[in-house]
């Protein structure tokens, strides 16, 4: 059988780039480098520019996978987003702050490369899960802070316009504190930041997100769910209260019965609330 069809183009093409280096950093003691890699999903539409969401993977800041969540982030490029996964150093590599220069160093190439991928540069959100999360809000907080540019494209700001954090560790203090005292040493939270948060409070301060909230701090949507055994739920209310305080257009949503990463974070309604936040913050 043969046959002709009449195509109207309506919609963009979209584009994955996988493996694309942002930074380089120092490996092997000093005597080497490798590089940072993100993955990024957008749309060509010519003149038309897209707001660009960055996606920081999870995994306690020992693991973490830039592919791991690629499905959902073609879901956001659909939706007229671009959105990029960015690899990070873990805390076998490096202690705290390493981790947030390198976020801020792939949104300083992003916004170095906006042309490329169609981004506007104006409009930045900044999204990850657990401690994908943790460095997400440090991010958003931090806006310019130059303690924490680190890098390439320096002459480019690393702000965000927006957060979104799914069940966020804000408190690294608080948050050990569940720990026994003979095992605080060996938990994540400790190995990020090279001691003790419960011993060293003005350290785990420096890298609580609850810690940094000010005025300047952009709108943040924060996800949790109520049957935490992990991250408990109590650590998004203490960053929403800190929210509150400082007078930041915040949002909690409570995912009933939901538990640390749940299959519930992933259902559509749940990503139609991130999308109209976004749409919303990222206008």
């Amino acid at each position: 059988m043969k046959r002709t069809i009449h195509v109207t183009a309506r919609e963009p093409q979209y584009i994955v780039n996988t493996d694309v280096t942002f930074a380089q950093v120092s490996d092997w003691f000093g005597h080497m480098t490798r590089d940072l890699k993100l993955d990024i999903v957008y749309p060509e539409q010519g003149d038309r520019k897209s707001p660009c969401i960055i996606w920081i993977c999870g995994g306690a800041w020992r693991q973490m996978r830039t592919s791991a969540h690629l499905a959902y982030l073609c879901g956001l490029a659909r939706r007229g987003f671009a959105a990029a996964s960015v690899e990070y150093r873990t805390s076998n590599e490096t202690t705290f702050p390493g981790q947030l220069e390198d976020i801020k160093a792939a949104i300083r190439y992003l916004r170095a490369h906006a042309g490329q991928y169609g981004i506007d540069t104006e409009r930045f959100g900044v999204m990850g899960e657990s401690a994908g999360a943790h460095l997400a809000a440090l991010a958003a907080c931090t806006g310019e802070l130059p303690e924490y540019e680190k890098g390439q494209y320096l002459e480019y700001p690393s702000s965000v316009q927006a957060a979104c954090c799914w069940y966020l560790p804000a408190d690294l203090s608080g948050l050990i504190s569940r720990t026994p005292k003979e095992r605080q040493a060996a938990t994540p939270e400790a190995l990020l930041i090279g001691t003790n948060p419960a011993q060293d409070k003005e350290r785990a301060c420096a890298a609580s997100p609850c810690s940094l909230v000010t005025a300047q701090t952009p709108p943040f949507l924060l996800l949790h769910g109520t049957e935490d055994q992990t991250v408990p739920f109590s650590q998004s209310e203490q960053m929403y209260d800190a929210l509150m305080l400082a007078g930041v257009d915040a949002e909690l949503v409570a995912i009933d019965g939901a538990q640390h990463a749940g299959i519930e974070f992933f259902q559509r309604e749940v990503w139609d609330i991130i999308r109209e936040f976004f749409k919303k913050k990222l206008k």
